[in-house]
């Protein structure tokens, strides 16, 4: 996420780093710089000039020239103004007593509309929240049919929340007898059909076009004036820049978008949408999209973001991401478990989902302070991780809670039902019993002891099945296998 911004950035302000003073110049070399990295981000001209004018402003007029760490001065101005830039606080849905809240999606065709309902319809219903997807994009052919099958995968993901979907084919514009503002028809009944079964939101997903046009904005007006949106929420594609912009600004002179959701900011974006569509449109961003799981969608929080594109992190996001994903009883257990030295593989391959589950693990790295720019050129195999997975369910139950057991006839088994082979099984379990030992290690040797620990971990290879964490010799790894006596 804006990994070229990030690095443009970081760049400029790093060259302030060990001047311990610095002088007037060397701050307007700096903006240059910077003013350089957000036109290449594709960030609205005028901004860029009015947010360098304003940084440079905040530096020449403060402490930072006879700071002794002008770095980190200037830091905190960029950080501050950035955050001044996408919305000074986050932008939260107001939901209504008694419900249900309406919450009207529009967009252009492509931006990930259809998606979005349903990854927001999950995002709703972990936090308790009963809801009703209505598909009222009839222009679109089986857009009714891709909806329905999105809104069915965000109720499974959900787990056992109230997710339902409403839907009429037979009003699509490619069906005989359908007729001009059957959308405004479909979105009355599933308005009237939230109110009688009691849905606290109901979420309707309106027509797209490739490109704006009078028909597609009098239709949404019709279906707005119709139910009443309490709020209309506009889905941008990030990675279209200031095209995303200009939409931006096209639907909310039409229809006065309370929010704007962008999508694909997990890609390789460059992150002029994000920067500027709150100044060009006074709509706040309320959630971008940050992967395609279906836990892939978070509020939008400026603070948090002006972090990451400063390379500080997003500490607060990783652990709502933790805690949505641990059950605190089995966390106790497990850590009670790790303090005896007594993790077994069950246990491990129980954490990895979990990690799994929160989003690519590049994305979930990148959220630490600092780490975010050393992860850039690494590639991480995230399909290393199935193989993990499938060495251990290849290992009898045994073997996972006691992998001493695993000799060299094991391995071979082990690595013919898994698909994998003998060298990445020794590398698996040599890792996991080192990391036995280190935790037994920490549980109870003091701060030198825990210093020790974590250096036999690097030394012998890391956390077990990492992608890029084995500092272990295949032919090491084959070492530690029992042998059999020779007949």
């Amino acid at each position: 996420m804006f990994e070229s911004l990030t690095e443009n950035l970081s760049g400029a302000l790093r060259n302030l780093t060990g001047r311990g003073r610095i002088s007037e110049s060397n701050v307007r070399e700096a903006m240059v710089t910077i003013e350089t990295a957000l036109l290449e981000a594709d960030v609205n001209r005028e901004i860029v000039k009015t947010f360098c004018a304003d940084v440079l402003q905040d530096a020449l007029g403060s402490e930072v020239l006879r700071s002794l760490r002008p770095d980190e001065q200037m830091i905190g101005i960029v950080h501050k103004r950035l955050v001044a830039l996408m919305g000074t606080s986050a932008s939260r849905i107001s939901f209504v007593e008694p419900g249900p809240t309406v919450l009207m999606l529009c967009g252009l065709q492509g931006a990930g509309k259809t998606t979005t309902c349903g990854k927001l319809a999950a995002w709703l219903g972990r936090r308790g929240k009963s809801v009703l997807v209505a598909a009222c994009d009839l222009q679109r052919p089986a857009a009714v049919d891709q909806l329905r099958i999105v809104v069915e995968g965000a109720a499974s993901a959900a787990g056992g929340s109230r997710i339902a979907f409403h839907g009429e084919p037979d009003q699509c514009a490619d069906q005989p007898g359908a007729k001009p503002g059957s959308a405004v028809g479909v979105a009355k009944r599933a308005l009237q059909k939230a109110r009688a079964e009691r849905f606290d939101v109901i979420i309707i997903d309106t027509a797209g076009r490739l490109h704006i046009d009078d028909a597609l904005m009098r239709e949404l007006e019709s279906v707005d004036s119709a139910i009443e949106a309490h709020e209309i929420l506009l889905v941008v594609d990030s990675m279209t820049g200031q095209d995303a912009v200009n939409s931006a600004k096209a639907f909310h002179k039409r229809l006065n978008i309370d929010g704007v959701i962008l999508t694909k900011l997990d890609s390789d974006t460059r992150g002029g949408a994000a920067l500027s569509v709150r100044q060009v449109t006074g709509a706040p961003i309320k959630f971008v999209g940050v992967s395609e799981h279906w836990d892939g969608l978070d509020e939008f929080d400026p603070e948090r973001m002006a972090g990451r594109i400063l390379g500080m992190g997003d500490v607060v996001s990783l652990v709502e991401k933790v805690q949505g994903q641990v059950d605190e009883k089995e966390a106790e257990k497990l850590a009670e478990k790790m303090s005896r030295g007594q993790l077994d593989m069950d246990d491990f391959l129980s954490q990895l989902k979990s990690i799994r589950r929160m989003g690519p693990l590049k994305q979930i790295l990148g959220l630490l302070p600092g780490v975010g720019s050393m992860m850039k050129d690494i590639d991480i195999d995230e399909k290393q991780f199935d193989r993990i997975e499938g060495m251990i369910r290849s290992m009898t139950k045994k073997e996972r809670s006691t992998p001493t057991l695993i000799d060299r006839s094991r391995v071979k088994r082990i690595a013919a039902g898994s698909g994998t082979n003998t060298v990445e099984v020794g590398r698996l379990t040599k890792q996991f019993e080192m990391m036995q030992k280190v935790m037994k290690q920490m549980s109870g040797g003091g701060m030198m002891g825990k210093m020790n620990a974590m250096r036999e971990m690097a030394a012998g290879g890391g956390m077990p099945g990492i992608p890029g964490a084995s500092g272990a010799r295949p032919d090491a790894a084959k070492s530690k296998f029992k042998q059999r006596p020779r007949r």
